[in-house]
């Protein structure tokens, strides 16, 4: 489990309140500072809104190789979440922020309005056949869960094709709702279910539900036709829980730390009591992880670190029997699939940094065949197999892409694959996603998007080489793909090398001359790509002349795995650098002047604005943080809190002491200094098991306390909810909105207090 999982998380803006904003010539002084004042700068002013809270200070003293730090905010940190004075401090920062955002209280009840009418309520997502079912969900109006259905399917002899279709209408079999999280989420302010797994043979599902937004589930197995429950629900668990045939289940459960540490294995009606471990990991840098293969015969439990992965298989028919399959080896990264009397490893290590493709038998697993050797320039990312048909997501440039290979039949040798087809995008940037796909057929689905391609569901026929488009996201308010510019960039960083951005805008709006207001987005951790996704709400921002940007910086894993190694440890200063590279070629070459340029970043995302507004204060006008990682060297100095041990190989251990003193210079909450910065929104979940809460509290703290400027500061923490905000499709544009409400009249892009208020 990743301290910061990755959450594309998009700003957006209403139409209330709008005022075209003046066009100016973009020149080389865009880059210097400058003091103007408008109207509506000094209405963000903090000394033009009550007091904002004080947090008190109490003294705490932390010392190592021989440094002092001085932790006044310290006091903010509370394990159980319920001390009161904790408490009282967060609700008075959540007073002062709706105090400040009151004068624009109908401009963001106007722009929750707009998002939410651009949402198609009532629909259902593309089917996905499963024996003589197809399953999918369903919206209704006005809801913000989903329902879980399934209908008969009448000809389930017909092999799949790419042009299926599930019967509806009078005289089609009927739906059934498997289950309605609307009528489980009632009177909680926090929902969410992680998995929802149905058996082999159709007749049980087994989900597992958050009721808090720690990420700390219970699992519950009902009978599909009548909702009755099968035994006992499984508490304290993960949302990793798999079938192993139809009689027994398999699951993880957590340490102390939240830490993935044991495997179940769980018989139907048996008492949890009674369930046996099948594993225990007790190195506290390893996690375990849970994945059944495409075919249903093996599941495979990993255990991993930031740079080690190994792999045991059971097979479903004998779940008792845990075996392994590679072996535990320091620095060699692998992960497993199965077809036939194979097993699929893609395997990665120091001199193989962008993965290999290997086989070996069922019955024989040393004796293994190289099927798609190392390449420098292109990164194995994921494998997905058929029982004819492979494919295989990679990336080369930065750009993914779907190969797909005919494999020779089930019990003839596997040779290196020759001939692969590669699936075309119709967008210069997008992003792609697998999806469960039938393993028995040649039909390979997967997601497709753009910045300006809406979410959408393809099935590809691997032999005919044809993709049908099966849904796509419908955007109401008369959206026209035609309208918007995807481009890609390239910064030139510090050191040389190139940075590529992902920019959309709408191309009648938007003139390049420096005038444009922007957002610039960052991430650049954990390997993780941020690739270029659609979301509907951005229209908003874009259909009002925002330019919106994406900042593909090292430290993710867009360009393969030395683009993370160069962004991690010692080298982890990189990943902000290259974002102030990036901003710096957005204002010198006329997206935007300094004046216009809005920062936001999440969870790690958060760690990355947190330090380039204490390096680079000047360069932005506005930030947001969303559930930063701010405190990185308290809290990676303390092993007892959540996720830490493993994060170790991602920072580097501060109780050695180069690691201590490269993480201190650029912790944002032992950086921030007696300087201007500019308007900042924090916020945070009081239930994050990822991200402390404390840590954006004491980052708001000691800004309050140091900064010299009078620009607002906001610190927003929602107390029923965790590390991903509200769990209602509806209540997360709530956030979105305020946000943008926010970094709206930090641009001079809304009324005066009086016209907003009338």
């Amino acid at each position: 489990m990743l301290r910061s999982v990755f959450c594309k998380h998009t700003l957006l803006i209403s139409t209330s309140g709008w005022l075209n904003l003046p066009r100016v010539i973009c020149s080389s002084s865009s880059l210097s500072s400058s003091d103007s004042k408008t109207s509506t700068a000094t209405m963000m002013s903090q000394s033009k809104l009550p007091s904002p809270p004080v947090a008190k200070k109490v003294e705490h003293k932390m010392e190592l190789f021989g440094d002092v730090r001085v932790d006044n905010y310290y006091w903010l940190r509370d394990d159980s979440r319920s001390d009161p004075e904790v408490l009282a401090n967060l609700k008075q920062e959540n007073d002062y922020f709706e105090s400040a955002m009151s004068g624009t209280k109908k401009i963001e009840d106007n722009m929750f309005a707009e998002l939410k009418g651009r949402i198609k309520q009532e629909d259902v997502s593309a089917p996905f056949r499963q024996g003589s079912y197809y399953y999918y969900t369903r919206t209704l109006e006005g809801k913000e869960y989903v329902q879980h259905c399934r209908r008969l399917i009448r000809n389930n002899e017909a092999p799949p094709s790419v042009h299926d279709t599930m019967e509806t209408g009078p005289d089609a079999p009927p739906e059934h709702v498997i289950l309605d999280e609307n009528v489980k989420a009632e009177g909680r302010d926090f929902y969410s279910v992680g998995c929802f797994q149905v058996s082999p043979d159709n007749k049980l599902v087994a989900y597992a539900e958050d009721t808090k937004g720690d990420e700390i589930y219970t699992v519950y197995i009902i009978d599909i036709e009548t909702g009755t429950p099968v035994g006992k629900p499984l508490v304290g668990v993960t949302a990793s829980v798999e079938w192993a045939g139809n009689e027994a289940l398999v699951y993880i459960t957590m340490d102390e730390i939240l830490r993935p540490d044991k495997v179940w294995l769980h018989k139907l009606e048996a008492d949890q009591s009674n369930d046996i471990c099948l594993y225990h990991e007790k190195d506290d840098i390893y996690s375990l992880g849970l994945q059944a293969s495409e075919s249903k015969k093996f599941l495979f439990i990993t255990s991993e670190s930031k740079i080690t992965r190994f792999v045991f298989y059971l097979d479903v028919s004998k779940p008792e029997e845990l075996r392994v399959l590679t072996p535990r080896v320091v620095g060699v990264d692998t992960s497993a699939s199965h077809r036939g009397n194979h097993f699929f490893i893609t395997r990665r290590s120091d001199e193989l940094f962008n993965s290999e493709l290997l086989a070996c038998p069922v019955d024989n697993t040393s004796e293994t065949t190289v099927l798609i050797p190392h390449r420098e320039s292109v990164k194995l990312q994921d494998i997905q197999l058929f029982i004819d048909h492979l494919a295989v997501y990679e990336r080369e440039g930065g750009l993914q892409k779907i190969t797909t290979y005919h494999l020779p039949a089930v019990g003839e040798p596997l040779k290196s694959l020759q001939g692969g087809k590669s699936v075309e995008f119709i967008d210069p940037v997008y992003s792609i996603d697998p999806s469960e796909s039938v393993f028995s057929s040649r039909i390979l689905r997967f997601h497709y998007s753009s910045l300006r391609t809406p979410p959408s569901v393809y099935d590809y026929d691997m032999d005919m080489g044809i993709s049908v488009l099966k849904k796509i996201e419908t955007v109401l308010g008369g959206f026209d793909t035609n309208n918007y510019v995807t481009e890609r960039k390239w910064a030139s960083a510090s050191d040389g090398t190139q940075i590529p951005i992902c920019i959309v805008y709408r191309k009648n709006l938007v003139k390049l001359d420096g005038s444009d207001p922007l957002l610039l987005y960052g991430y650049g951790s954990y390997e993780i790509c941020n690739d270029p996704a659609f979301n509907s709400s951005r229209l908003s921002l874009l259909d009002r002349g925002f330019i919106f940007a994406i900042a593909q910086i090292r430290g993710g894993g867009e360009l393969g795995r030395q683009w993370y190694e160069n962004g991690k440890f010692l080298k982890k200063k990189n990943t902000f650098t290259d974002f102030i590279a990036c901003a710096e070629y957005l204002i010198k070459n006329c997206y935007c002047t300094k004046e216009k340029l809005c920062i936001e970043g999440r969870s790690a995302g958060g760690l990355l604005i947190g330090a380039v507004l204490n390096m680079r204060p000047d360069l932005f006008k506005a930030a947001v943080a969303g559930v930063p990682f701010v405190d990185v060297l308290t809290t990676m100095l303390d092993p007892t809190i959540p996720l830490t041990t493993a994060e170790w190989e991602e920072w580097g251990d501060p109780r050695k002491e180069e690691f201590y003193f490269y993480m201190k210079s650029y912790s944002p909450v032992d950086n921030v200094k007696a300087q201007n910065y500019p308007h900042i929104l924090v916020t945070a979940g009081l239930n994050d098991p990822r991200v402390m809460y404390s840590e954006p509290a004491k980052f708001v703290a000691k800004l309050r306390e140091m900064k010299t400027d009078d620009n607002i500061l906001l610190f927003k923490c929602e107390l029923g909810a965790g590390h991903f905000s509200k769990s209602g499709r509806f209540e997360r544009l709530r956030e979105a909105a305020f946000t943008y409400t926010f970094l709206m009249r930090a641009l001079s892009m809304l009324p005066s207090v009086g016209s907003e208020q009338s």
